[in-house]
């Protein structure tokens, strides 16, 4: 993990831990004698300069930011930082048992290689040979899961072998468990729940009787001395943080969250103090001292991010990005969402029928959404672009990358493609998706609809995870948005994306008016530019109409009469309806004609075209018309795509 970090990455996890050392050790010098009992004020005042990732990793979660531009820098500086914690740790035991027993020193190093070749070469092949044997996709037998635990069970019973190393047999064990699934995963869904709901409260309670009766000196030098080198070891590790952001081109708010993230305290400094007072190298008034500040910082420090960085003001989009302001014969910016592999084939049909050629192209960015499993603690951004296809240790996207990189083939020099995985919770995906739309400019977003359906139209399944992340997507993108229904209608190209379309690939788009209809003509018209594909634009104008002209009308308009013009390839139908019933009986028989339909969303807009069906509606993040062709009524017979424009922010 260390070495797949960025340089900024680097330089803040470096002077997080360094800065603050150098500054308790000129402060232990200055208000403590040169003795060998000073040991004790050092390694009080170290537990501030440490890192912790488990810590950030618990606070980037609470805050909802893991996945964002400032989380991923928070988790990969503190990979830095605790890695050199640890080895300033370690250095600093062996420099405490070579002070005293020269002689010991040799025999704890010589049972830590010991115990490491243990676990590299027996411990660590033993799971991976469990993990090879369990089928792809099926669970690891329980047998094999509690003998994984019997290793750390036995590590409380060895520790005076290891009495300065004892912590950090456990950890080296766990970071020899393959992660992810089957064994990684299997060993956190079974112990995670007892650990995080039952013994860790457990743990912070026992931890916070012991200083019930404790009186605690506050107007003693000593005290005070502890308590000023401490807050100030602190404000030297943010400062520390807070220099390399400085000279980059991020927010200073957002700098100075990096910097208070890196401050965090919790859990594992909790652990900490608990054992040095069980050990007695902390008095009874040190050991409330240090809980306190440790309470404090875990208090202060997530509203201190609150405050200072919202991920949210990045989406409002100071430039309105949409399908009809893309220049005639521009290339047009996509970013394509994949859950599963039906969505792969669904995408694929689409752009097929876009019509990509040399004059009309289309930039594809691929996102694979993966759930972030129980065994990993940080989520992932990866660009497949200079061939990266897994990490720590297995594939994530390869028959995705080889579809859409054989589409691209297919239609070289026409589109070019990209493809991304995001490995993250599934409430935290639209992160993902928007942030990856903003830096690319995309025009359209394209989501699966979260119900799949068996050839004969019967459903297949139904994610509702997906049915939200949608949802989200739709109030916060910096795009217009594309939801796409597919029922199985549309051709896929075997040979071009334009050589398999014949007069048969009929396209109709129902517009009633306003801006996501605007936007979804648009679309419809550029896909339309194909002499052999036949596009319908079913106009449904309400009976009741009185003439009023405002500017939505006018626009509406202006859009309409270039369908008008071109009567050669697009066939324009005007409808008369007075009610929503009636729209229903129309767009029945356009149904039983076309393969694809294409839709605004327009839900929250009251005409009398729709009347009476908005209470019919079953997903309300598909409009109304989206929704009827979505039931099951509808259901098979064609497929659909359902715009949203970019509501403006």
């Amino acid at each position: 993990m260390a070495m797949r970090v960025g340089r900024q990455a680097i330089y803040i996890g470096v002077l997080s831990i360094l800065a603050p050392l150098l500054f308790t050790y000129a402060a232990v010098r200055i208000f403590y004698n040169e003795s060998k009992e000073n040991y004790l004020p050092a390694y009080f005042f170290s537990l501030f300069c440490m890192t912790s990732f488990p810590v950030i990793n618990c606070v980037l979660h609470d805050l909802k930011i893991p996945n964002t531009e400032l989380g991923r820098l928070g988790f990969s500086s503190a990979v830095i930082a605790d890695l050199g914690g640890n080895i300033v740790i370690i250095w600093r035991i062996f420099s405490k048992i070579a002070s005293a027993h020269a002689d010991k020193m040799y025999y704890e190093l010589g049972y830590l290689v010991l115990y490491a070749l243990a676990v590299v070469f027996v411990y660590r092949p033993l799971m991976k040979l469990v993990v090879r044997f369990t089928p792809e996709g099926g669970q690891v037998n329980m047998i094999f899961v509690y003998a994984s635990l019997l290793p750390f069970l036995l590590c409380m019973d060895i520790p005076m072998l290891f009495r300065d190393f004892s912590m950090f047999l456990v950890y080296g064990l766990g970071l020899a468990v393959p992660p992810g699934p089957p064994l990684g995963s299997a060993l956190v869904d079974k112990f995670e729940g007892m650990v995080s709901g039952f013994f860790i409260p457990l743990f912070v309670t026992a931890c916070s009787m012991r200083i019930d009766e404790i009186q605690l000196r506050f107007f003693d030098p000593e005290m005070q001395k502890i308590a000023f080198i401490s807050v100030a070891t602190l404000l030297v590790k943010f400062i520390a943080c807070l220099l390399p952001l400085l000279h980059k081109r991020i927010p200073k708010k957002d700098a100075m969250a990096v910097a208070a993230i890196s401050c965090s305290k919790g859990i594992v400094e909790i652990s900490s103090i608990a054992i040095s007072s069980d050990l007695k190298i902390l008095t009874q008034d040190q050991y409330f001292l240090l809980m306190l500040i440790i309470t404090l910082t875990a208090g202060i420090v997530p509203n201190i991010v609150r405050k200072l960085y919202d991920p949210s003001r990045k989406f409002v989009g100071y430039q309105r990005r949409k399908i009809t302001d893309c220049k005639p014969n521009s290339e047009l910016q996509i970013i394509a969402c994949i859950h599963v592999p039906n969505n792969v084939n669904s995408v694929i049909n689409f752009l097929g029928v876009s019509h990509p050629t040399r004059e009309n192209p289309i930039a594809l960015s691929v996102l694979h959404l993966v759930k972030l499993n129980a065994a990993q603690a940080s989520p992932i951004f990866l660009s497949h672009q200079n061939g990266t296809k897994n990490v720590t240790g297995y594939g994530y996207s390869e028959n995705v990358i080889l579809s859409f990189k054989k589409f691209e083939g297919i239609n070289w020099g026409a589109v070019s493609v990209n493809v991304f995985t995001a490995i993250s919770p599934p409430d935290l995906m639209d992160d993902d998706i928007c942030t990856l739309a903003l830096d690319k400019l995309s025009s359209v977003i394209i989501l699966p609809f979260h119900r799949t359906w068996y050839i004969d139209g019967s459903l297949e399944s139904e994610d509702p995870v997906i049915r939200n992340l949608n949802r989200r997507v739709l109030e916060k993108a910096p795009c217009s948005i594309g939801i796409l229904i597919d029922h199985g209608n549309i051709k896929r190209p075997m040979v071009r994306a334009d050589s398999f379309i014949n007069s048969s690939s009929k396209i109709a788009v129902l517009f009633l008016g306003g801006s996501d209809d605007r936007e979804a003509l648009a679309l419809a018209i550029r896909i339309a530019k194909d002499t052999r594909v036949g596009l319908t634009v079913a106009h449904f104008i309400a009976e009741s109409d009185d003439g009023v002209v405002d500017w939505e009308t006018i626009l509406d308009s202006e859009t309409l009469r270039e369908v008008k013009n071109d009567s050669d390839y697009i066939s324009y139908e005007r409808h008369m309806v007075s009610s929503g019933p009636e729209t229903v009986t129309i767009v029945h028989e356009i149904v039983n004609d076309h393969s694809l339909i294409i839709v605004g969303r327009n839900f929250d807009k009251e005409i009398p075209q729709t009347s009476g069906l908005k209470e019919w509606s079953e997903f309300p993040e598909l409009g109304i018309l989206g929704d009827l062709l979505a039931s099951k009524d509808l259901g098979g017979k064609c497929s659909v795509m359902v715009v949203q424009q970019q509501s403006v922010h």
